[in-house]
């Protein structure tokens, strides 16, 4: 832009910004848009809303009989196309204001729903790749508009001219760009055909491409039709001879699309905002949380293959590619603008995925099966939050139970007590002591488990839950004779003395299997109390050691039961020598520890090695 003159110059007049388009240009490359692939892009949306532009001018027009044309050899990009065009006031008003788009213009606002671009400055994109953006254009409004020529340099200066009418003999808008050095890149033709194909695959008008070889002429040109680049429509928008013909299409597009077989297609339709498309179901388990991205068309013209926004998080079992019409893009339109109606969209496909499942259990038991056996923890997530999923799927998701891996329906037959822990660790302490006693216990330490099994009683009222706690466990196991706890007291007051630094109390007791000596029943609830028991102890007299203390219960202690029924403990109990069995008795401990596969504390680390070390070198005494 031009410097002011003299007298807006002056003190206290208005003046007007000077434009470094350069700058604006890196500013929209760094910051708005994601490649400078995306010029393509912004030429093909600008096309198509200037046909949109035209059929609504001429509505008897064939669809197919206005299009677009491609052109790239390698020296220059060309973009045609027959759309509505424009006159030189236009071109004046629209081309040579930064910002400004023809398609605000009050003629046609009423019409704003049908572009797909909203914000006018896509044409600056063209710069990411060239220096200078030539434009032919001669608008359908008048029947002898001449056409009308602009040049737009990188420096931000243009030039706009008249032609006769015979420059451009059709309505219509010609952008040519000579690419810079450094875009190879992104104009070659190879290049410029693909970005065509990914971003315009499912436009609705015809769009061609000439490589300028002569094999593929301009569309509709001497060298005859050029190569489609949407021949086909979308495969839902398609017609099909039977409903099994239509669900092999769609799932081989998802596998076009995304690489990967689905499990299964679900067709997607909701006609209040023009959206179909579909979802293609993973076929393999996806890490909990893990979002995919989704193909967002809107009108046709690619948005973004990574908006995570058009589903909720729940549903990271599918991906989706979608086309939209009343969707609304962002600045960039590589992304969705969170507002009312992506948000209804987005209940509402939440909805078409529930109502999936739901005729997967009621009427493909096979289908069902592999979905969950792939996806449980994503149904896991949305049964906690959906009492319909609740009921009709909850009998059948797996848990890790001390059984095996099984589903609650069948393992609430074998047991009409379910016990469920409250953590991974303490499932793994007493799953094999449990199971041998006969306890049903239900791993509750994953994400969603202990919750859903306490709803299981909702769906079989016959059944029932409780929270697995110590004295449950202990409770089945049998307690020895009168004279074999005698013959052991003096044993268990050396191991209790010895393990008395971890808060821990030492027991005998008989159970199954006779293979394990001994179980450690310690839950992180109880951890957490004795930790905070002890730095209250050691704050004490300070503030923090007062709030502690305020809060200060009985902290409970950990206990490590041995198994009277193991050849090895029949033999520790037996021990004489008071070190020997103190040694045994820290052994025993970290064993047990160990097998309960929670974090080892560094003190418990270090009477692992002090123990090991201990019983060795007793070991080799003995031998010498």
């Amino acid at each position: 832009m031009t410097l002011p003159d003299t007298a807006a110059n002056a003190a206290g007049a208005d003046r007007t910004f000077q434009v470094d388009l350069r700058g604006l240009v890196d500013l929209l490359s760094h910051h708005l848009y994601s490649s400078p692939r995306v010029y393509l892009r912004e030429l093909l949306q600008n096309a198509v809303d200037a046909l949109t532009a035209r059929h609504a001018l001429d509505p008897a027009a064939p669809a197919d009989a206005l299009g677009i044309r491609l052109y790239a050899d390698g020296s220059v990009v060309r973009v045609e196309d027959d759309g509505v065009g424009l006159t030189e006031a236009d071109v004046h008003t629209f081309l040579a204001t930064i910002g400004r788009s023809s398609k605000r213009a009050e003629r046609i606002a009423e019409q704003r729903g049908d572009f797909i671009g909203q914000f006018g400055i896509g044409l600056l994109s063209c710069f990411l790749v060239a220096d200078e953006i030539h434009v032919l254009s001669r608008s359908a409004r008048t029947p002898d508009a001449p056409a009308v020529e602009w040049r737009g340099r990188g420096d931000g200066s243009y030039t706009v001219r008249t032609l006769p009418a015979s420059a451009r003999p059709r309505p219509g808008t010609t952008v040519t760009l000579t690419p810079r050095a450094d875009a190879g890149e992104w104009t070659r033709p190879t290049q410029v055909h693909a970005l065509a194909r990914h971003f315009g695959s499912l436009l609705r008008h015809p769009v061609t491409f000439d490589d300028g070889t002569g094999g593929t002429g301009g569309w509709g040109g001497p060298g005859g039709p050029g190569a489609s680049v949407n021949p086909e429509p979308a495969p839902w928008a398609r017609t099909y001879p039977t409903p099994g013909a239509r669900s092999r299409a769609l799932a081989a597009y998802g596998q076009e699309v995304f690489g990967f077989t689905p499990l299964d297609t679900i067709e997607l339709d909701l006609p209040a905002v023009g959206l179909k498309g579909i979802a293609c179901v993973l076929p393999e388990t996806v890490p909990a949380g893990r979002r995919h991205g989704h193909r967002v068309h809107v009108k046709g013209m690619l948005l973004s293959e990574q908006a995570e926004e058009i589903l909720p998080e729940w549903a990271f079992f599918v991906r989706c590619v979608v086309d939209a019409e009343s969707l609304r893009p962002t600045a960039s339109r590589e992304s969705l603008y969170e507002d009312d109606t992506l948000a209804a969209v987005r209940d509402a496909l939440a909805e078409r995925l529930r109502a999936w499942i739901a005729r997967a259990a009621a009427s493909d038991p096979d289908l069902l099966a592999r979905f969950l056996q792939a996806h449980h923890l994503a149904v896991k997530s949305l049964a906690v939050h959906d009492d319909e999923i609740l009921r009709m799927l909850l009998p059948w998701l797996p848990f890790e139970t001390t059984d095996g891996h099984t589903t609650l329906d069948e393992f609430a037959r074998t047991h009409r007590t379910v016990l469920v822990t409250s953590s991974v660790e303490e499932f793994r302490q007493v799953a094999a002591i449990a199971s041998a006693a006969g306890l049903g216990v239900v791993n509750g330490g994953y994400t969603y488990d202990r919750e859903l099994v306490h709803r299981l009683p909702e769906i079989r009222p016959e059944a029932t839950v409780a929270d697995l706690d110590p004295a449950t466990l202990t409770a089945h196991l049998d307690p020895v004779d009168r004279e074999t706890e005698l013959a052991a007291a003096a044993y268990l007051a050396r191991a209790r003395d010895a393990l008395a630094v971890f808060d821990c109390d030492v027991a005998l007791r008989t159970f199954q299997p006779a293979s394990a000596p001994a179980l450690l029943v310690d839950s992180r609830e109880a951890r957490h109390e004795r930790t905070r028991s002890q730095l209250a102890r050691e704050q004490q007299g300070g503030v923090w050691g007062d709030i502690l203390g305020a809060l200060r219960q009985e902290a409970p202690r950990a206990q490590l039961i041995l198994n009277q029924l193991n050849p090895l403990v029949r033999a520790a109990v037996a021990i004489d020598e008071p070190e020997l069995a103190r040694t045994s008795a820290e052994a025993l401990y970290g064993q047990a520890a160990m097998l309960s596969r929670r974090p080892l504390r560094p003190a418990e680390s270090s009477l692992i090695n002090r123990s090991f070390l201990d019983l060795l070198a007793h070991a080799l005494r003995k031998d010498s």
